[in-house]
């Protein structure tokens, strides 16, 4: 799809400030879209998740995304756990742009490192908590706009989800656990979209080079995550920019064609 192609569409994408969600921010303004860029943006270590043991991203990194396309982009603080606060996002995505056409559910974190049975509760309420109704919330404020805008047909939710959400994966319990409830909630969604256009998506990732996946290294004791790569049948790292494609597809007005489904970008991911 040639950038300019969505000229006039709007977008609001959570887990903007890095990875995989400032790739598709990226590729959606070559599009031609506005896009709302939403991300907690607490630059640490957070203390109201257990189980995290990683930064997460800052507020420098969501302001220097937006100065990629000053024209183009809103840059909110919101985390998506917070219904309220991802609803001033949707209305400030109306407000500023009229509409909203497509939403990108991208905000997720990842913890683990144990069997299922010695897995702290606080940790997989934590994973529920931002990757499953982070989604949930996201959907829930945007969706409704989506429909009375002057486009619902046009519609798109996309979500992200991963090679977990499809399979089991060593010491990823909850993890795994959560993006499954992804790939529901995504089918359950574009249930109840039809009649009007709009359709809901999950798009899958493999190994993709992310902080998301250094974690994961840590996780299981690895000192690079280029140990990731023979996973896959590309024996390589996925780039963020590369699953970024992928979604814009789905946002896309052509990219009705996927609806209550799993995308795979998986890299032929093999566990």
């Amino acid at each position: 799809m040639s950038p300019g192609s969505e000229a006039g569409r709007v977008a609001l994408v959570t887990g903007a400030a890095r990875g995989i969600g400032a790739a598709t921010v990226r590729a959606l303004c070559g599009r031609g879209y506005r896009v709302v860029a939403v991300d907690s943006c607490t630059g640490e270590v957070p203390d109201d998740l257990p189980g995290v043991t990683y930064a997460l991203a800052s507020k420098d990194e969501l302001d220097a995304l937006r100065d990629e396309h000053p024209d183009q982009i809103v840059a909110l603080v919101a985390d998506v756990r917070d219904r309220a606060a991802l609803d001033r996002a949707a209305a400030t995505a109306v407000e500023r742009f009229g509409r909203i056409d497509a939403a990108v559910a991208a905000a997720a974190v990842i913890s683990g490192g144990r069997p299922l049975w010695e897995t702290p509760e606080a940790h997989v309420r934590a994973l529920w908590d931002v990757d499953v109704m982070g989604v949930w919330n996201t959907a829930a404020v945007t969706v409704p706009r989506m429909l009375a805008g002057p486009d619902p047909g046009g519609c798109r939710f996309v979500a992200v989800a991963s090679a977990a959400g499809t399979r089991g994966l060593f010491h990823l319990s909850g993890y795994g656990m959560a993006k499954h409830a992804v790939v529901g909630l995504v089918r359950g969604l574009a249930a109840d979209l039809v009649g009007t256009g709009a359709t809901a998506v999950a798009v899958s990732p493999g190994s993709t080079r992310t902080s998301m996946l250094s974690a994961t290294a840590g996780l299981y004791g690895l000192d690079d995550v280029e140990s990731f790569a023979p996973s896959q049948l590309t024996e390589r790292l996925i780039e963020p920019a590369e699953i970024a494609e992928v979604i814009a597809f789905c946002c896309s007005r052509a990219g009705g064609v996927a609806t209550g489904t799993v995308i795979g970008a998986e890299g032929g991911f093999r566990g």
